[in-house]
């Protein structure tokens, strides 16, 4: 009898016919030639951007935070807002790294090291903004668990101040370890390669004397795998700590229960899309067509459209609790009618473009599949998820429960100024990245050359 059930071979994560030796140049080539020019014109702007965020907060520390927009009823506005869209960012980097991993999905294997990197850069933006609210920054060490200066005296525990010190070193330190532990086969790749003694001999020191043995191949696998069960429940307790800042208060809007999960999926949300603007800006700037394909770009699309339908239901759960109650401080919440046409109507309105309307166009499958489209698309959805948290933060603090304290925000061009430090600063760190570390690991890249050139059906 014939068999009528036939299995259709996936299209392969390697295109162009490439080689063991083929992979290891074309990754090693942007670490052993000259910067191109597209590359210093990024690094340049980069720069730039950096530079004046150093000046804006010199400036914030030496004259004190009056210079920004805060008022007394907006105490937590620009810089809160652009501490949860960082932390935000950084979330898909383990999500891709260790979930992925230990679900064996093999498309992972050119994204993962971009997202790695992307998590380490985008925490230490997201580290700066609690410090440098704090108003004296010296002081931040006096928020560490350790005894201070006036002896026995310990931080106060129940402050979601301490809390998100918890969050950010433990999730920082551990992505770093991930992120380093899978770049050392790749050191010593490279400390054989190289030919300048000084570099050589910092490979060398890098890679921790990587032989290739069976053995150590053995405890490597060992060991990416246990940092992967690590890292996998801070996908879920990072982004969980820092929306109990919110939810754990009393103030309409934030005291809700469904923040937790509400504020991971937003993060992976974003996270996917800045993954996605990075990879297209790699591909281009670092000629890695051949590695980073459409399979790359539709997978991770897919898992956009997933989260943005879980942020999706998330945004009807809030406006249908805040109309069902009743309550008429509800109706001045992030998510209501009264948010809609109210004096941050711009900001609920861009919200609901950029997060809900626009990403419904990856349905369409030749939409999902575009570079161009897949890279506009991410970005509206990252400057869509930061109106989410600028709303959340400032449209809720704006309406107090005594309508003499309603106010209006309006950021200072030390807020706005700040926040472009830190784009420059994240881009800068990953340009320099890419420039020094091989942005895709190519010794798992070669354990899939063979399917990917195997042209038989599977």
């Amino acid at each position: 009898m014939e068999n009528n059930y036939k299995t259709i071979r996936r299209e392969p994560l390697i295109i162009g016919k490439k080689t063991l030796q083929d992979i290891s140049n074309d990754i090693l080539k942007p670490i052993e030639s000259k910067a191109g020019y597209l590359w210093k014109i990024s690094f340049i702007i980069s720069t730039i951007a950096f530079i004046w965020g150093i000046i804006c907060i010199t400036y914030t520390i030496l004259t004190g935070i009056g210079v920004w927009g805060l008022n007394r009823t907006i105490n937590w506005a620009w810089d809160i807002t652009n501490f949860v869209w960082w932390v935000g960012i950084g979330h898909a980097g383990t999500l891709i790294s260790a979930v992925l991993l230990l679900f064996r999905q093999k498309w992972r294997l050119s994204i993962n090291r971009s997202a790695e990197a992307m998590t380490i850069f985008a925490v230490i933006q997201a580290g700066l903004f609690p410090i440098i609210h704090m108003g004296r920054p010296w002081n931040a060490h006096w928020v560490l668990p350790i005894p201070n200066q006036f002896g026995s005296l310990w931080p106060n525990f129940n402050s979601p101040l301490l809390w998100d010190v918890f969050a950010i070193s433990t999730y920082f330190s551990v992505s770093t370890v991930f992120w380093f532990v899978g770049l050392i086969p790749d050191f010593a790749m490279i400390r054989d390669r190289i030919k300048n003694p000084f570099q050589k001999k910092i490979y060398n020191i890098l890679s921790f004397g990587w032989g290739g043995t069976s053995k150590e191949w053995q405890r490597f696998e060992e060991v990416s795998l246990v940092l992967a069960g690590l890292c996998t429940p801070l996908v879920f307790s990072v982004h969980t700590i820092v929306s109990f800042d919110f939810s754990t208060s009393v103030i309409k809007g934030w005291h809700s229960t469904i923040f937790p999960p509400y504020f991971v999926a937003g993060a992976i949300f974003s996270g996917f899309a800045m993954v996605q603007t990075l990879l297209g800006i790699a591909r281009k700037v670092l000629s890695l067509e051949n590695y980073i394909t459409r399979n790359h770009i539709e997978y991770m699309n897919m898992i956009i459209l997933l989260t943005g339908g879980i942020v999706l239901i998330a945004y009807i759960s809030e406006f249908f609790l805040a109309w069902y109650s009743g309550n008429i401080f509800e109706k001045f919440i992030y998510f209501s009618l009264e948010a809609s046409k109210g004096p941050f109507w711009w900001a609920f309105w861009s919200l609901i473009i950029c997060n809900v309307i626009i990403p419904q166009f990856l349905w369409i499958k030749s939409i999902r599949r575009s570079f161009f489209w897949s890279y506009i698309i991410a970005i509206v959805i990252n400057i869509g998820m930061w109106f989410e948290r600028f709303d959340i933060i400032v449209l809720n603090l704006s309406r107090d429960y005594l309508p003499s304290s309603w106010t209006g925000f309006i950021p200072s061009f030390v807020d706005v100024g700040i926040f472009i430090g830190t784009i420059g600063f994240f881009f800068t760190l990953y340009l320099l990245y890419v420039r020094v570390f091989p942005v895709i690991s190519q010794s798992e890249l070669k354990t899939i050359l063979n399917s990917c050139n195997d042209k038989k059906n599977e």
